[in-house]
């Protein structure tokens, strides 16, 4: 009973300072070349979430701070919308790379544009 008590509070003390599930530095999913990749807050990409035709794409849920990972190639971009079938949306973004964390909570649909 005791070695359980002890290994318990181990859990505990590594739990509450961040030792346990924190995901490693390597940890993160590469988004393939030619797409536009979601990542989860664990840095994996689902399927779902990997874009790589030209047009509106709506998400279902994708909130919190996510990483936007862009990687289209020949100068392609996208923009991040506010409504459904790519309406109200942001200006296009062209760079290529990851994004600082930003809050999808408000977002419905993301457009990839030539």
């Amino acid at each position: 009973m005791r070695k359980i008590a002890m290994a318990t509070a181990s859990l505990a003390l590594a739990v509450g300072t961040g030792l346990a599930g924190a995901p490693s530095a390597g940890a993160a999913t590469p988004c393939p070349s030619g797409a536009l990749c979601i990542r989860e807050a664990n840095g994996s990409i689902l399927n779902k979430n990997i874009f790589y035709s030209y047009g509106a794409h709506n998400l279902s849920n994708v909130t919190g701070n996510r990483v936007l990972a862009h990687y289209q190639t020949g100068g392609a971009g996208y923009q991040v919308c506010y409504g459904y079938n790519g309406t109200n949306c942001s200006n296009v973004i062209r760079w290529t790379g990851e994004s600082a964390p930003y809050n999808m909570t408000p977002i419905n649909s993301v457009v990839l544009v030539r």
